[in-house]
């Protein structure tokens, strides 16, 4: 979803919005947008610059990065770091702001009939410094991103990779995987270079060190044209610190396109003039109950929970309005999200009101839990505390750190914690329901839901199945999906697309039905 707002600069006093803490980390087990208005005045450009065109003043700017960070794919995680990778790197598969995977360097590919195999061919692409990309740099990078953090959870039932010949990869599953390529959205770079601070990408530009610092340069022989939001020949990197300086550069100097999560507490808000779309992260907030909680054992009082919550006003009032409000767990913008399912579950305080009323529980004091290391999670949870009391409950709210936090899940003594995750692209919740699984807290694993997960992913329409189940046992209560905020100096880019972790989207026109073949089990 793109939003254009226009601001009277303000005058900024210095230190007004000085950074406070960065909130803390999401459970790493994997990793909505509105539908996208394109307003009249843009034209989407056929292709990018031919080399050698003039520059215009439009083509004259600076983006900011954080030195520390680095930018190898793998290890960083900061958003303003990773805005760049769709510049510098390409992966076999993009998603797109409908949650639809398209081929980039994967040319075509097979399925087996069972849904377990996929093989890959690849485009004839090559790396920035002019040499071919082989089955063995994408076998590679993809088994490197198995080992990191932040690409960990994307492989809990991806079995082997391997390179056939060189142009082929392979990649099994452990179980029946309908949209295995929306897991493979992770950059792949030169083999020999998956350890670097700088890897070798195949993207529209490269990484270049200069006497003055680091800038991006155009790569004039790319293997392929596509239509890129940026068409600067070079683009001036600048170092930042915190979020507060990178805004002050963005209104008073010529930053000219930055992004910001809306959600943290060091977030920094923009006063000037600007251009203002939404990228989504696919970070979950959800409550989450403890079945062992003398209140919220009762299925009844458990089913209730989710009419109490005034999801809108959270997201407005804690998350400055990006993301969007889900009372199913998958973001609405997905193919997964079944808003006539969603609608039976649309706030109704008096719902849960009455249900507690039902089961003699009025005055019943409660414990919400909370990670205070995210300072606005922490305000979001006292909201929802409120919100409960309205109801009839007493509801105290606890707190801990992050390293105490997560001992504080397992030793169980709460009834209800406010939880945030980045899920997968395909939607995948095993790590709720599994037994011993990463987010099965407070007794949430359950056998016949861990089936319907794997259910849902060998066949998408099996997601309904597994949203009533669980808006039917009450434990898991969607909240929100949240977003970050791209700000973009008026007029610098032509059109954009954000897409889920992906600022500068951009798409070679293919799709996955365009590339793909079932194959039949032989006989």
């Amino acid at each position: 979803m793109r939003k254009i707002a226009i601001l009277l600069c303000f005058a900024v006093m210095l230190g007004m919005f000085a950074g406070c803490e960065s909130g803390g980390a999401y459970v790493p087990t994997g990793d909505g947008l509105a539908d996208y208005t394109q307003p009249a005045e843009y034209t989407k450009p056929t292709e990018m610059k031919a080399p050698g065109e003039l520059e215009s003043e439009k083509d004259v700017y600076t983006l900011a990065y954080y030195p520390k960070e680095g930018f190898n794919p793998y290890l960083c995680t900061n958003f303003n770091n990773r805005m760049l990778f769709s510049l510098l790197y390409q992966s076999l598969f993009v998603m797109n702001h409908d949650y639809e995977a398209e081929p980039i360097l994967c040319k075509d590919f097979t399925v087996s009939e069972d849904l377990t195999v996929y093989t890959f061919h690849l485009e004839t692409a090559t790396f920035a410094d002019g040499s071919a990309l082989t089955a063995e740099d994408v076998a590679a990078s993809l088994q490197y991103a198995r080992e990191s953090d932040y690409y960990r959870g994307r492989f809990d039932y991806i079995g082997e990779i391997s390179a056939l010949d060189a142009s082929t990869v392979r990649v099994t599953s452990y179980v029946p995987y309908e949209n295995l390529p929306m897991l493979l959205t992770i950059p792949i770079v030169k083999k020999d270079t998956l350890e670097a601070e700088q890897p070798i990408g195949s993207g529209p530009y490269r990484l270049q060190s200069t006497a003055s610092g680091l800038m991006l340069q155009r790569n004039q022989t790319w293997w392929c044209k596509a239509a890129v939001p940026l068409t600067a020949e070079s683009i001036t990197l600048r170092s930042f610190e915190n979020p507060t300086d990178i805004r002050d550069a963005f209104e008073f100097e010529n930053v000219g396109i930055s992004t910001a999560d809306p959600g943290a507490g060091s977030y920094a808000e923009y006063r000037c003039d600007y251009e203002l779309w939404e990228e989504d992260t696919g970070v979950f907030l959800y409550l989450a109950c403890n079945s062992a909680s003398g209140v919220f054992s009762n299925p009844e009082v458990r089913k209730a929970l989710t009419f109490a919550i005034d999801r809108a006003q959270i997201l407005e009032k804690y998350y400055n309005g990006f993301g969007m409000i889900a009372t199913l767990p998958a973001s609405p913008a997905s193919p997964f999200y079944h808003r006539g399912l969603a609608n039976k579950v649309r706030f109704d305080s008096a719902r849960f009101e009455q249900a507690v009323t039902d089961a003699g529980f009025r005055g019943k004091e409660i414990i919400l839990y909370v990670n205070k290391s995210d300072s606005v999670r922490l305000q979001a949870a006292r909201e929802i505390a409120r919100m409960l009391t309205d109801c009839g409950l007493v509801v105290k709210v606890e707190s801990d750190t992050t390293g105490y936090y997560r001992e504080g899940l397992l030793a169980g003594n709460y009834d209800l914690y406010l939880g945030q995750t980045k899920l997968t692209s395909t939607m995948d919740l095993s790590e709720f329901f599994a037994p011993y699984g990463a987010l099965s807290y407070g007794g949430m694993s359950d056998s016949a839901c861990y089936t319907l997960c794997q259910n849902a992913l060998e066949n998408s329409g099996n997601y309904y199945n597994l949203h009533q189940a669980i808006m039917d046992n009450g434990q898991l209560v969607p909240i929100l999906f949240r977003s970050n905020a791209v700000y973009g100096k008026r007029g610098l880019v032509d059109e954009m697309h954000p897409a889920r972790d992906n600022v500068f989207y951009y798409s070679l026109g293919k799709t996955i039905e365009n590339v793909k073949t079932l194959e039949q089990a032989e006989e």
